[in-house]
């Protein structure tokens, strides 16, 4: 196989890599309820490691990946036609380190910038009414479902004739179902989504990347611990396809499997701190990795 040969493998697992990351965002309570006109400010950091899987016939070896990332994100609930909706947006940060050896030589290659930015609306069709605050303090969830759609914008750091890169350089945008049960004082929570993705025109080398959709699902059990503020929460999510294609040639899809620990704890008046591992349990083909989260929230308004 020849070098250029292998390193279009390798190019397609990096791609692949950002697609199954933004999939396996394992995020219990996607669908809870909020009094309109409440603000949600949200600061995250994370630091995500592990290993890269290639085709075995690339001659890229032990390929690991250490990537710290910062996201500054804002939401707020809306009336949705008299349903109960979020509308928001976060942009991430991120500065990482790749290692590995190509045909026997170590190698590295560092990037710091900005990722693509997403813009996401969420509402809730059955189980949760748009409420002022006045009407909120007495409404108890039973069953609710919802939707949620999440474009991701091609303005990430992307520099061409680079292997590896911040953005993605192609719009990917994400629909997804999901469905939340009270059982007591415990969530259980289902959710199924598809992401799709536009080509990219110039990857490496002024190739043509497409994409076909990456399916993933997820399901949590929430517990809550004290009132709505205070909870902890396990999740486990499956992610498959997603097959490439450099100038018409199929490459390798995606499949692996995830799981996540959450807990959730209010620190002051409107204000609270939320820390997640999640744990690559399997991986065929991208990224087998661990992340471990920690994000601050300040909450406040609401319509009378």
């Amino acid at each position: 196989m020849s070098i250029i040969g292998s390193v279009n493998k390798s190019l397609v697992a990096f791609c692949l890599l950002s697609s199954s990351l933004s999939a396996q965002e394992l995020e219990p309570r996607a669908l809870i309820n909020a009094p309109i006109g409440m603000n949600f400010v949200i600061v995250a950091s994370g630091y995500i490691y592990g290993n890269v899987l290639l085709d075995p016939a690339v001659p890229i070896e032990d390929l690991t990946a250490d990537l710290w990332t910062v996201a500054a994100a804002y939401a707020r609930s809306i009336s949705f036609f008299g349903l109960a909706g979020k509308i928001g947006g976060a942009v991430p940060y991120a500065a990482g380190t790749w290692n590995g050896r190509l045909n026997g030589t170590d190698t590295s290659v560092s990037r710091t910038g900005f990722g693509d930015p997403v813009l996401k609306l969420t509402v809730n069709f059955i189980g949760s009414p748009a409420l002022p605050l006045s009407g909120f303090r007495s409404y108890r969830q039973s069953t609710v479902a919802g939707f949620s759609l999440a474009v991701a914008a091609p303005l990430g750091q992307y520099i061409t004739g680079k292997l590896i890169n911040l953005g993605s350089n192609r719009w990917t945008i994400t629909p997804r179902l999901g469905a939340s049960k009270v059982l007591g004082s415990w969530y259980a929570e289902a959710y199924l989504g598809a992401s799709f993705f536009t080509a990219n025109t110039d990857f490496f080398g002024g190739q043509r990347l497409t994409q076909e959709p990456l399916f993933d699902t997820q399901a949590h059990l929430i517990r809550l611990i004290r009132g709505q503020s205070f909870w902890i929460a396990g999740s486990v999510g499956y992610i498959w396809g997603g097959q490439s294609s450099l100038d018409g040639v199929p490459k390798t899809s995606i499949e692996s499997v995830r799981a996540s620990l959450t807990l959730r704890v209010p620190v002051a008046r409107q204000h609270g701190l939320k820390v997640a591992y999640i744990n690559g349990v399997s991986a065929r083909f991208g990224g087998d990795f661990d992340t471990i989260q920690l994000a601050w929230q300040y909450v406040f308004g609401g319509k009378k």
